[in-house]
């Protein structure tokens, strides 16, 4: 079992913010900028100055490494659709999320670590869970208050790459920008991963496994008051079929049962139209989540459908 070598050397702030600056410099390299999953072993292999540093502790939520004086990461746990969490966490109407306390005990040893890390003002990792294992980071971002009634921190995530604290204000304007940052980088990257998994990266329509030309579909726009960010929400489709998904070109029957809109059934365009679209209607889906429950819910289906319906009468 690997173990930690002994550390000797005082670490200074300056030594602190240059192993959190080569952690995110590692991750944006191995994910994307945080577009992409990466696994707890990986997180792993993190080495800075020759030492292995893991970016998650395998039992816990928070880590600080010995080294440091405040905590690195946190981790929200994956859970499956309707499974609870042993932490919620959740996004506040000014943008910001909030991150409970280990227990209820303030001065437990990973509580005093993030809150060393709020009074410092250091940038975290936080590792959003989208499967056993398998995670999205969002990084920096930063503890901005502690709300000790309710045991929680309050976050906001920074800009990519942007390693200050952002200025938080209550005007309505930086209200809905962080609404919209939160969106970007934290839901969207999150509902994808979750909804790639699920569909093993492959085109619910046609089967297409090309993860470059493979879009993660709302059923339910997330615009839309009911399109909420789940896997039961989604579809994993090409992007012909996403595009025509959207625009009402192709519908999903809440039996998984693919329709073309009718006039396209009897159009001569060449081998795409007639591979691409027409030959699936009245065909089943080729790829669902093995995990039934997280199969596309048939009522999200049935609401988009009736657009579908609706669209093409």
């Amino acid at each position: 079992m690997w173990k930690p070598k002994r550390v000797t050397k005082l670490w200074r702030l300056d030594d602190d913010a240059e192993l959190r600056r080569a952690a995110m410099d590692w991750l944006a390299a191995r994910t994307s900028d945080g577009q992409e999953t990466i696994d707890r072993q990986t997180l792993s292999d993190f080495e800075f100055r020759g030492q292995r540093i893991p970016l998650v502790d395998p039992q816990r939520g928070i880590r600080k490494p010995a080294h440091l004086e405040s905590a690195l990461s946190i981790v929200t746990t994956y859970r499956p659709d309707g499974a609870a969490r042993p932490y919620e966490d959740g996004l506040r109407p000014d943008g910001c999320i909030t991150y409970k306390w280990r227990g209820t005990d303030p001065f437990h040893p990973e509580n005093r670590a993030l809150r060393r890390a709020m009074e410092l003002h250091q940038p975290l990792i936080w590792f959003m869970g989208v499967g056993p294992g398998l995670f999205i980071p969002v990084f920096p971002v930063y503890l901005m208050e502690e709300n000790e009634k309710d045991h929680e921190f309050v976050v906001t995530v920074a800009e990519t790459g942007e390693l200050s604290v952002p200025i938080v204000t209550d005007s309505p304007y930086e209200r809905k920008y962080r609404l919209q940052l939160v969106k970007q980088r934290v839901h969207q990257p999150v509902f994808a991963a979750t909804v790639m998994r699920a569909y093993e990266t492959r085109c619910a329509v046609c089967s297409l496994r090309h993860r470059e030309l493979l879009d993660a579909a709302h059923i339910i726009d997330d615009a839309d008051p009911g399109g909420v960010a789940s896997v039961r929400n989604g579809l994993a489709l090409c992007k012909i079929h996403h595009a025509a998904f959207d625009r009402q070109i192709l519908g999903i029957r809440p039996d998984y049962a693919v329709e073309i809109r009718f006039d396209l059934l009897h159009e001569i365009d060449g081998p795409m139209l007639r591979h691409g679209l027409q030959e699936h209607h009245g065909q089943p889906l080729m790829m669902v989540p093995r995990i039934k429950r997280e199969r596309p819910d048939p009522e999200f289906l049935d609401q988009k459908y009736q657009s579908f319906l609706a669209a093409t009468a």
